[in-house]
């Protein structure tokens, strides 16, 4: 297997993470605020990506409600974490529960939101669907949506991933009915389950586990799920652990890095701030091309493909700006967009994209499934709170005087110590030394300034 290759994407757990994504929890509402003072409407439901579409419908008048009136104090609620804790922002629930399986989606109470994924183009494989979904026999009040990854599927293989779903719901439900507020009921499947259940295809000849206790894990899932393909789950057995044997954790280090060189020469640089995520795209040593656009052409529709893949590799989402190069021809800035938008069909992320603009710059937004992998690998800086930066010598030196000076005022009594880092210190002392005389002339004491580097 090639090393480029294998780390399309790579999904990350940590211990001790609280809420993810996909957990249903049963619990009691503590207090109901509403986040505006006017009435709340309730929302239609379901992934605009995964409903069946259906043309020319008007829409019901949706009745009016006050948050309130919905939902009471201490009321007990079966809930579903839909977005993982970020920031100061908690995590957000919702009362429409969704479980996923390698073909389906079960919404056990949701019986308007069933469908065929919109991302299935082919009419015949749509019909062909809508067949399948008819002879599953769905309970009343429930709806099944059909995956993208069950297209070429066998109605056998569809109708056995819905009946897992079935059975995996009614333990849900016996455990809720069991258990006593709050509490989780149920747990989205560990990392190993996810990662085959949402990135195996028939494409992959063999998937290798590290571990006794994960390769049983993966062998028994996948007996589960797809029986014939067992075999293709294999134990790694190699003393050389599996990720430098096959140079994924070079990759991972690269992947907490803000620049990715181009195979051309070119680089993109990116950077992730609290409002969105900025990506600038460079020439860098680019120059084979016969004419400045030409070369920006070139450099653009790299970064384009690349752009794509870091997207899911990192799981930026939110608003995303791309800076691209600047090309006089339309029909250039039509062809990056073409490129981008055609790597980014395989994303299993909601995407926008938007048109390159007079400026050079592309908007688009991406789902947030997961927290990026900066914000669950990496931590502030203590030193400068995370900002990149830190006062300059000259700075702290200028802002040691000021409070000495400030501090002789309030209390001029005494000699005075001060001790700051060794830079600060002989900065002070090299180049302020001038202002301390006159301070000490001025209150009539001797200052001291001393290194202190602890």
């Amino acid at each position: 297997v090639e090393a480029d290759v294998i780390s399309e994407a790579v999904p990350l757990a940590e211990q001790g993470s609280e809420a993810t994504s996909g957990d249903n929890d049963r619990g009691m509402l503590e207090e109901v605020q509403s986040s505006h003072p006017d009435d709340h409407e309730v929302e239609s439901v379901g992934a605009e990506d995964a409903l069946e579409e259906v043309r020319n419908r008007r829409k019901p008048v949706r009745r009016q409600y006050k948050i309130q009136e919905v939902i009471k104090r201490r009321q007990i609620l079966l809930v579903q974490v839909v977005k993982e804790e970020r920031g100061n922002k908690g995590a957000a629930l919702t009362t429409y529960l969704s479980l996923a399986g390698r073909y389906s989606v079960l919404m056990p109470n949701t019986a308007r939101g069933g469908g065929i994924s919109r991302k299935i183009t082919s009419a015949v494989d749509r019909k062909r669907l809508k067949e399948v979904v008819a002879d599953l026999e769905v309970p009343q009040g429930m709806g099944v949506i059909l995956r993208t990854a069950g297209e070429s599927r066998t109605k056998a293989e569809i109708k056995r991933d819905y009946e897992y779903l079935m059975r995996l719901w009614e333990n849900v439900r016996n455990l809720t009915l069991q258990s006593t507020a709050p509490a989780l009921v149920y747990e989205e499947g560990s990392l190993i389950k996810r990662s085959v259940r949402d990135l195996y295809n028939k494409d992959i000849d063999e998937i290798l586990v590290s571990g006794e206790e994960g390769y049983r894990e993966a062998k028994d899932f996948m007996r589960m799920l797809m029986p014939s393909h067992a075999k293709v789950v294999q134990p790694f057995r190699d003393t050389t652990p599996i990720f430098v044997r096959n140079g994924i954790e070079a990759q991972l280090d690269r992947m907490l890095q803000p620049q990715v060189t181009l195979k051309s020469g070119g680089y993109i640089i990116i950077n992730q701030t609290e409002a969105l995520v900025a990506i600038d795209v460079n020439s860098g040593r680019s120059t084979k091309e016969h004419s400045i656009e030409d070369t920006a052409l070139h450099t653009n529709l790299e970064a384009a493909e690349e752009v794509a893949r870091q997207l899911r590799l990192r799981d930026l989402a939110g608003l995303i700006v791309i800076d691209f190069i600047d090309m006089e021809e339309n029909r250039n800035n039509r062809s990056v967009e073409k490129r981008l938008k055609d790597h980014l069909k395989n994303d299993r992320a909601r995407i926008q994209v938007g048109r390159i603009s007079h400026f050079g710059l592309m908007e688009m937004s991406r789902q947030r499934i997961r927290a990026s992998v900066l914000e669950s690998t990496m931590k502030p800086c203590p030193h400068c709170g995370g900002t990149g930066h830190v006062r300059s010598d000259s700075s702290v030196a200028l802002m040691v005087v000021r409070a000495i000076e400030e501090f002789l005022l309030k209390d001029s009594r005494s000699h005075i110590t001060v001790r700051t880092p060794a830079a600060t210190a002989l900065y002070v002392l090299n180049h302020k030394r001038g202002t301390l005389v006159e301070l000490e002339s001025r209150f009539g004491l001797t200052i001291t300034v001393e290194a202190d580097d602890s």
